[in-house]
């Protein structure tokens, strides 16, 4: 379980406020990718937080409820333009930045969850597995899986047949049938692969 180590070394190293941060959605073939910068109040930490991946969608809507309750939370987003205009690493690191930035003052420390930080002015520190390491970071895992899932729920009432209630965006077989037979939306990623060649195939089609 992740627990307060890194941030506790930090905080006595800056004395200040340590931050975590975590995205979610670099992944999906729809949807923005969503960053989240979380600093926990150790007197007020809900319990059961982790990685976002070992919870259930119903914990992780609780979770994020109580840490925006009781935390100080910041989210980021990154549009799909940006995903295809950026690339998808510029695009997250992009998101983090807005995370961080949305937290509304400028933590002592960050600690980001994989192997690299943005380019900021900030002092931070990538941690790679970070979501199961540091408590912050499980936390803004939670927040920014929470927060995109909702999005996708969102989304696909407005564009039914790709499935992104459940699949939120990932391209599974449905999802990528579904894009060969509907073609893609506004809120595809041209840039990825699948989606590309879903363009492709789908112009002629339409043609005929």
């Amino acid at each position: 379980m992740p627990d307060l180590s890194y941030e506790t070394r930090y905080f006595q190293l800056h004395a200040g406020p340590v931050a975590g941060v975590d995205e979610a959605g670099r992944g999906p073939l729809a949807g923005p990718v969503v960053a989240a910068a979380v600093v926990l109040d150790p007197d007020c930490i809900p319990e059961g937080i982790n990685d976002s991946k070992a919870l259930t969608a119903a914990k992780r809507a609780r979770l994020c409820e109580e840490l925006l309750a009781c935390a100080k939370v910041g989210v980021g987003i990154a549009s799909v333009e940006e995903i295809d205009r950026l690339n998808i690493l510029w695009a997250t690191m992009l998101a983090m930045t807005r995370a961080v930035e949305s937290l509304g003052f400028p933590p002592a420390f960050v600690l980001v969850d994989g192997n690299r930080c943005p380019k900021w002015h900030h002092r931070s520190e990538a941690v790679v597995s970070g979501d199961a390491l540091c408590l912050s970071i499980a936390a803004a895992s939670i927040v920014a899986k929470h927060r995109r899932d909702c999005m996708m729920v969102e989304l696909d009432a407005q564009f039914p047949g790709y499935g992104w209630a459940s699949n939120k965006g990932y391209g599974g077989r449905a999802h990528q049938e579904a894009l060969r037979a509907l073609g893609p939306t506004p809120h595809h990623r041209r840039s990825f692969a699948p989606v590309a060649q879903a363009h492709l195939d789908f112009g002629p089609i339409a043609a005929e």
